[in-house]
């Protein structure tokens, strides 16, 4: 499948899934719901290995590296994501996962050795700038409640974002040396998401939160939705964009989805963006057009 197309199916899906998780939100616990989207997840690749006739088993020392996927990509970035919202305005979210276009490039450069270019450097100002623009009335209703003393777990939501966005960062890596030891995709997604699974399990039990099972119609359709769209196919997308393209020119995906998620807001919910809004998505799109011009890294 083309690059560009797998770019385009992770960017539409990962866009639609805000909606998806608020069908989710007060009926169950976010950790637990974490726990049940990457359980199904896990389970449905290994069915689908064992139809292929894949191997299940692994070597250790790839499990010690799955195992560390599993806890930076589907756990750690998941929960800080889930729990940051609890503080701070979606947009904002939004906005800070951004800055991972900054943050991938500094990191490869730091373990792999890898060149910044002022390409991908203009292209994150560029884009980076569109997704402020994109949010910024929520942001400055934000900011304006955050000064006058409203809003009084700022800082916290900072910080369990901008762990968010470096987790999701060097699970990006780890994929990279999963990948130099195993080139099955499916087979090494399977695993992580388990591990994944484990990671958050762990983390409802230590903190005393309830295994209650949903009972609205809602709760399962955007769960089977976030597991095998969400999860599956879209990750599936992404890991193979990180090994044909680099992580540096990837995670661009993450400008292209905060547009999709406005323009899902028209349609779903009469959302009326103005000039400014339509102009970040300008900047957005040219952004990542920049940093995907130009062949393989």
């Amino acid at each position: 499948m083309p690059s560009s197309l797998l770019f385009i199916i992770a960017s539409l899906i990962w866009g639609s899934t805000f909606w998806a998780i608020t069908q989710q939100l007060g009926e169950v616990a976010p950790a637990v719901s974490v726990a049940y989207r990457f359980g199904l997840a896990s389970l449905t690749l290994f069915v689908w290995c064992l139809l292929r006739k894949d191997k299940l088993g692994i070597s250790w020392k790839l499990h010690k590296w799955l195992a560390l996927q599993g806890f930076f990509t589907f756990s750690l970035s998941y929960l800080c994501t889930y729990s940051s919202e609890q503080y701070l305005v979606s947009a904002l979210v939004a906005v800070l996962f951004s800055l991972m276009v900054i943050w991938s490039p500094i990191t490869e450069r730091i373990f792999f050795h890898k060149p910044l270019t002022w390409r991908i450097w203009g292209a994150a100002f560029v884009s980076i700038t569109g997704v402020v623009l994109l949010f910024f009335p929520a942001l400055k209703s934000n900011w304006e409640e955050t000064h006058t003393g409203h809003d009084t777990h700022f800082l916290l939501g900072l910080g369990l974002a901008l762990t968010a966005t470096l987790a999701s960062t060097f699970g990006n890596l780890v994929v990279v040396k999963v990948r130099q030891q195993n080139q099955n995709v499916l087979l090494t997604m399977a695993w992580a998401m388990a591990w994944g699974t484990l990671w958050v399990s762990l983390f409802v039990i230590i903190t005393g939160q309830p295994w209650s099972l949903p009972v609205t119609v809602n709760y399962w359709l955007s769960l089977i939705y976030l597991s095998l769209f969400g999860s599956v196919i879209a990750f599936a997308c992404y890991f193979t964009l990180i090994h044909r393209i680099g992580a540096q020119k990837t995670v661009f995906i993450g400008v292209i989805t905060p547009i999709i998620s406005v323009l899902l807001s028209i349609k779903l919910e009469n959302y009326q963006p103005g000039w400014i809004e339509w102009l970040g998505m300008v900047f957005c799109l040219s952004g990542v057009v920049w940093a995907l011009r130009g062949g393989r890294q």
